[in-house]
């Protein structure tokens, strides 16, 4: 479980980054950051289903459907959510200052908050650190925007890949933030992607979508879905591979080569879940369909008796199965059910194993990664998601937010 700042990020061609110190937490550090890409660069979003989605979410999909976006403006400590037309008006307000000073227009901004919930953005800080933003961008600075938006996360996350498509390289960078409020619709996460390849937003939407689906979709730290979620996947056309048509053969490996990256972040999420001290992989296979996969998967994912279990290395079956079967999915046979721990059977046929004993079945709670491999025995699909143990920190750091 133990995880550390990435020691290098690599810069993509097209995209410069700079953060620095707006006032915004109490504690001495960079709070905001901004991002800006090339001329004729584009961008695909994917953001929260939140009901209450924040100011600045709304803000970044309206200005995203009428123009490519040159800069990506990201502050962490507040959220700007919950906070009326006050709240949209700043967000726009943060846009249309930001624009003047950088000569583009309001609409090619898109913004980006994270933290408390329910108050006003502090404008005259934002606004005041503008210049400086602007003056140090620098396509070196990943790892200080990866830091900046950090909220209860214990460590920046970011990850680099190099990939090459018919002997021209490709580089992608993405980085993320992300350790409590954290379920799919997007988790309580920032991830800003960016490639040097020439994209169309057709392609950029179509990878993106799917490669959600293979990561920060599947993760969970505690079933709750936060209202500033957002994913963005950017390109800049700098290197020597374009591709423009969804059809392109190239897109596959393109696709495999970002979803490694996202995935890379995503894990990280969970593992530097709130209090988390052990990662858990919750893998259904042989069921009716994926949905009914994923629906399980999250069942036991999200169970406060599981994940309480998983902490005390507790391996008390029970709170399993009992979690299986009160899933809405329907066609649950239990005595087709087998149940295991990595590779240890503690669930035979929908009763415990013959095999089983309870010292076994600690020694694998005990380590730092889990396998929770369930075989409903129905069909033919299979799905996994990410997930983590709820520990005595997770209700200090989440009873000590405010404070």
């Amino acid at each position: 479980m133990l995880l550390k700042d990435p020691v290098e990020l690599t810069p993509v061609a097209g995209v410069r980054l700079a953060a620095c110190n707006a006032g915004i937490y109490e504690n001495n550090r960079d709070d905001i950051f901004l991002i800006e890409l090339a001329e004729g660069s584009s961008c695909a979003a994917v953001f929260t289903k939140n009901a209450f989605c924040a100011a600045p979410v709304k803000v970044a999909q309206t200005h995203l459907q009428s123009t490519s976006p040159r800069y990506c403006l990201v502050n962490a400590g507040n959220a700007n959510a919950g906070t009326g037309d006050r709240g949209y008006q700043d967000a726009v307000s943060s846009c249309r200052i930001l624009a003047a000073q950088a000569a583009c227009e309001p609409r090619q901004v898109l913004p980006f908050s994270t933290g408390v919930i329910g108050e006003f953005l502090p404008m005259d800080n934002i606004r005041e650190s503008f210049p400086a933003l602007l003056s140090s961008l620098h396509e070196d600075n990943w790892l200080a925007g990866a830091r900046a938006m950090m909220t209860t996360d214990t460590v920046a996350k970011g990850v680099s890949k190099m990939i090459m498509l018919e002997n021209k390289a490709v580089q992608i960078t993405g980085i993320a933030k992300g350790s409590g409020m954290i379920r799919p619709d997007m988790a309580t996460m920032l991830a800003f992607i960016a490639t040097d390849a020439g994209l169309s937003t057709d392609v950029l939407n179509q990878i993106l979508n799917n490669v959600l689906n293979l990561s920060f979709n599947r993760i969970c730290v505690d079933g709750d879905t936060s209202t500033n979620d957002a994913c963005v996947l950017m390109a800049t056309g700098k290197s020597e591979v374009s591709i423009k048509d969804v059809e392109d053969p190239r897109i596959s490996r393109l696709q495999e080569a970002i979803a490694d990256v996202c995935v890379e972040l995503a894990q990280a999420i969970v593992r530097d879940g709130e209090g988390a001290t052990k990662f858990v992989s919750v893998n259904i296979q042989n069921g009716t369909s994926k949905s009914q996969c994923l629906d399980i998967a999250y069942d036991i994912a999200t169970s406060p008796l599981v994940k309480t279990a998983l902490f005390a290395a507790d391996p008390n079956w029970g709170r399993i199965i009992a979690a299986i079967g009160r899933s809405r999915t329907g066609q649950i046979e239990a005595e087709k059910i087998s149940v295991f721990l990595n590779e240890l059977c503690i669930v035979d046929k929908g009763g415990k194993a013959d095999s089983y004993t309870e010292e076994a079945g600690q020694a694998v709670m005990l380590k730092p990664e889990i396998i929770i491999r369930i075989d409903l025995g129905l069909g033919q699909c299979s799905e996994t998601v990410w997930t983590c143990d709820f520990s005595h920190d997770y209700i200090r750091i989440n009873a000590e937010y405010r404070s």
